[in-house]
């Protein structure tokens, strides 16, 4: 069950009215939400794990930087004979893990981003990348009644503006890691998906130099009308956003490669795994939970 701990009683934290009427009848009414500083406690146990060490070998894509490098560290540690890198060929049959960690990220509103160089390019990795990595290797994970675990994000789960080349990447993974769960379950197989918070600080998809390369690219190659729309102004914006937001998040990975090795090892492991701060746990739950006038209200509106 996961629950939250309040560092402060509900009474003394900050309080925000949110205010609405019903269109049919007039009737008004308010809502009032407290601006918590809480720390998401999951009270799930890592109970009922199996000992598959020095028996099973693992595959980590994305091996290069960020996640997919501290995990196949962590497991290698822990014992599990580890396949890191790209796609390869395990002889002996023997692989009873795969995670799905490779990823590419991309920023940009709709009308800034083309489809060949941004969202083709952003799906060929993330998503049918998964599929095709999955697809390989789910012969020997079925033999083996092992587990595929895919590290999706937050950004599965919720949008984000200036995001939609990598959230609807993201939020396909999911939908294929839901419907791969319901198809190996008879056969014993299990699946797992790690939805990681704010990481950008560790995982290196972005830099203040890669961020400033891709944006002048971009609007290099804006048609002239949509340049004359939205203005060198807003666009530069945009971009300073992007700039601070990649700078912010945790650089403590530590959850992810918990929450990757539990899946890995547990006998009915989670279906989803949440790592990630206060912030993006609430605002996941409010966003997928509440409805989307509420969650408009509160952070677009």
């Amino acid at each position: 069950m996961l629950t939250a701990r309040f560092s402060r009683p509900l009474s003394q934290l900050p309080r925000k009215t949110l205010n609405f009427s019903d269109r049919v009848n007039g009737a008004r009414g308010s809502l009032l939400f407290h601006s918590a500083s809480f720390v998401p406690v999951d009270r799930r146990t890592n109970a009922a794990s199996v000992n598959l060490v020095g028996s099973k070998a693992v595959l980590v894509t994305g091996f290069d930087s960020g996640f997919g490098f501290s995990l196949a560290k962590h497991l290698h540690s822990e014992g599990f004979p580890v396949f890191a890198g790209y796609l390869m060929k395990v002889r002996d049959g023997s692989s009873s893990g795969l995670v799905n960690n490779a990823g590419i990220s991309m920023f940009g509103d709709v009308e800034f981003t083309s489809m060949e160089t941004t969202y083709k390019e952003v799906a060929e990795v993330n998503l049918w990348g998964t599929v095709r990595g999955t697809k390989s290797f789910l012969p020997l994970i079925q033999r083996a009644t092992g587990c595929a675990v895919s590290v999706s994000s937050r950004l599965g789960r919720m949008a984000h503006a200036a995001g939609p080349p990598y959230c609807i990447t993201r939020f396909g993974v999911e939908a294929f890691s839901d419907c791969l769960r319901y198809e190996v379950h008879p056969l014993g197989g299990k699946v797992g998906l790690v939805e990681p918070g704010n990481f950008n600080a560790t995982t290196s998809l972005y830099g203040a130099v890669r961020i400033q390369a891709i944006a002048n690219k971009m609007w290099d190659e804006l048609p002239e009308g949509v340049r004359k729309d939205y203005g060198r102004k807003y666009f530069d914006e945009r971009v300073a956003k992007m700039e601070t937001y990649c700078n912010s998040g945790s650089t403590d990975t530590s959850p992810v490669i918990s929450a990757g090795t539990h899946t890995l090892t547990s006998a009915t492991p989670y279906t989803r795994y949440h790592p990630m701060d206060s912030y993006c746990w609430v605002r996941m739950r409010i966003t997928t939970h509440l409805p989307a006038a509420i969650s408009d209200r509160i952070y677009i509106h």
